[in-house]
Order: C-alpha cells, then sequence, then structure tokens
C-alpha cells in the first residue's frame, strides 16, 4: 500500500515538523503546517492570532462532543447565524474543514492539529508520532530554535502539556499513545534523517519486495 498522506505529531523539540519537511521533499509532497493556521484562518473569518490562542486555552472536553458530531453541525460554519458555539467551537470546526480539504490537494504531510485524527476514516493515511527524552529536546529547542537556556524545559513542558490536552479534548484519543498511531519514532535514537528515510520508505516502499 502506498500512503498518500502522513501526519505528524510530535513532542516539542523532537524534530517532528523538520522530519516531516524531509518528508514532503523527498517525496515531493505538499508539507503543511502553518498553513493550516491561514485557511482556518480563510474559512473562519478569525485572525490567526484568535486560532492559535484559541488551540491554547482548550481546557475541557465540549470539543470532544463537537468532534464526534454530538448535538452540533456545521451550520456554524455557513455564516447562517443558526447556531450558537464558543469561539474554541468554531476554530475547531474550520480548522478540522481545512485540513480535509488540504488533504484532497494531493500527496502532503501534515503536521499536528490532530490530523491524524481527523483523517484517520481516510485512505491512505500514514500516521506517525515523533518523540524523543526531554534533555535532548531541551539542547535542541536551545541550540537550534534559539530559546532560552533558563526558561527551556519549562517551555517545551508547558507546550506539551497544551498539545495533550487539545488533542484529547477533541477526540476519544490520548495523545501520545503509541495505539492511536501507525509508526512511533524516538528521534534521539534514530536520528532526524534517518527517521525521515524510515517515513518516506513506508510511505511508499512498504508495498514493494526486498
Amino acid at each position: 500500500m502506498q500512503y498518500k498522506i502522513i501526519t505528524i505529531s510530535r513532542e516539542l523539540g523532537s524534530g517532528g515538523r523538520i522530519i516531516g519537511k524531509k518528508v514532503a521533499d523527498q517525496l515531493g509532497y505538499h508539507f503543511y503546517d502553518r498553513e493550516i493556521i491561514d485557511q482556518t484562518a480563510k474559512i473562519s473569518g478569525f485572525s490567526k492570532e484568535q486560532i492559535l490562542h484559541s488551540e491554547e486555552k482548550i481546557t475541557n472536553s465540549f470539543l470532544y462532543n463537537v468532534a464526534m458530531g454530538t448535538g452540533y453541525g456545521l451550520g456554524v460554519l455557513s455564516g447562517n447565524g443558526k447556531e450558537s458555539l464558543p469561539l474554541n467551537a468554531q476554530i475547531y470546526l474550520a480548522q478540522r474543514q481545512a485540513i480535509q480539504a488540504l488533504a484532497k490537494k494531493g500527496p502532503c504531510v501534515i503536521v499536528g492539529r490532530c490530523a491524524d485524527y481527523i483523517l484517520k476514516d481516510e485512505p491512505g493515511v500514514l500516521s506517525c508520532f515523533v518523540y524523543a527524552e526531554l534533555q535532548n529536546r531541551v539542547n535542541r529547542a536551545v541550540n537550534e530554535y534559539g530559546m532560552d537556556a533558563e526558561n527551556a524545559e519549562k517551555q517545551i513542558l508547558q507546550t506539551d502539556k497544551s498539545r495533550a490536552v487539545y488533542y484529547n479534548a477533541v477526540t476519544d484519543q490520548k495523545w501520545g499513545d503509541y495505539s492511536n498511531y501507525d509508526l512511533m519514532i524516538n528521534s534521539e535514537k534514530v536520528g532526524i534523517d534517518m527517521a525521515a528515510k524510515l517515513i518516506a520508505f513506508l510511505a511508499i516502499g512498504s508495498n514493494q519486495d526486498t
């Protein structure tokens, strides 16, 4: 089977975004990360700042009901004004629509934002989770991302917590649980380049004889 859609979930500092970009370059796939925010803004009419802030503030299971389609429809996105949903819910619905639309444009790599869950019923999806030991992630964040050394560990843990809360709130799954992904990669052990090569091989080479 050839995988046309690859989703990359990752711990902060694990190099997941870099790996995803390398995979996209190797395969000639589209690469979507910040583009999801742009598309969500166009669909919802909210600013990019509002969308990013909303992602950081989801702390309850309300959006789980929206994600599962219980009690709420997509009318809020049509501008008919008949449904009144909290800002977080409106943004999530727009983001889900944006991810689904981008996935239909052709083979792609999508980073974060629950794409693995949103696209789980689509054919040809390979979902990956990239992780590493905390100190390794701190070192990368400081040396490669320019993060302040004194606050790097705290910021990483806070970001991971926010990602987990967001993911858990809008899915019936647990962020980082191996059972929710096709492939778990420890980037510290495997290395960034080898991780990208491994994902690319699985995407197009898994159906070839060796």
